[in-house]
C-alpha cells in the first residue's frame, strides 16, 4: 500500500514494485498495478532502476517527474475501479472506444486529473469533481 507524505518512501515503493516484477516475485495488488503501469512506460525503466532516483528532486518545469506521471495513472486506475467520481468508468470506456488505445485514453484523462489536483492545491480545497468530470466529458 502507498501511504504517507514522504516522497522518497513513495518513490521507493514504485522502485520496489518494479524490481519485484522484473525478478518474478509475488506482488501485492497495489504493487501489481504499479508494475503494470511502469511496464507501459519503457522510457522510465532505467530511471526507476537507479537507487538514487528516490531522493532526487524534480523541480524544474522542463523536467518531467516520472513519479508524478505514474502516480496519476495509479490514481486514475483507482478512480476507475471505484467508479468515483461516479460516471468516470463510463467516460473512460467511451474515450477508449473513441481513441482505440486504453493507454492513450488514460494519458488524456490524467491531464484532466492533474489540472483538477493543481487547482485544488492552489485553492487549498478538495478537487471539484463536477469540473473534473466535465473536462473528461469534453475529451
Amino acid at each position: 500500500m502507498i501511504h504517507g507524505n514522504d516522497p522518497a518512501e513513495y518513490r521507493r515503493f514504485f522502485q520496489e514494485a518494479w524490481r519485484k516484477y522484473r525478478e518474478g516475485a509475488d506482488l501485492e495488488p497495489m504493487e501489481s498495478l504499479v508494475a503494470k503501469i511502469i511496464g507501459l512506460h519503457p522510457e522510465y525503466h532505467n530511471l526507476l532502476e537507479s537507487p538514487q532516483i528516490a531522493d532526487r528532486e524534480f523541480t524544474t518545469l522542463t523536467e518531467e517527474n516520472p513519479f508524478l506521471h505514474l502516480g496519476l495513472h495509479v490514481a486514475l486506475h483507482e478512480q476507475l475501479a471505484a467508479d468515483r467520481p461516479t460516471g468516470i468508468r463510463a467516460l473512460h470506456q467511451r474515450l477508449v472506444r473513441r481513441q482505440g488505445d486504453p493507454h492513450d485514453a488514460e494519458h488524456r484523462m490524467t491531464e484532466c486529473l492533474a489540472e483538477a489536483l493543481w487547482e485544488a492545491q492552489r485553492g487549498g480545497c478538495e478537487p471539484d469533481e463536477t469540473v473534473y468530470l466535465e473536462r473528461l466529458r469534453r475529451l
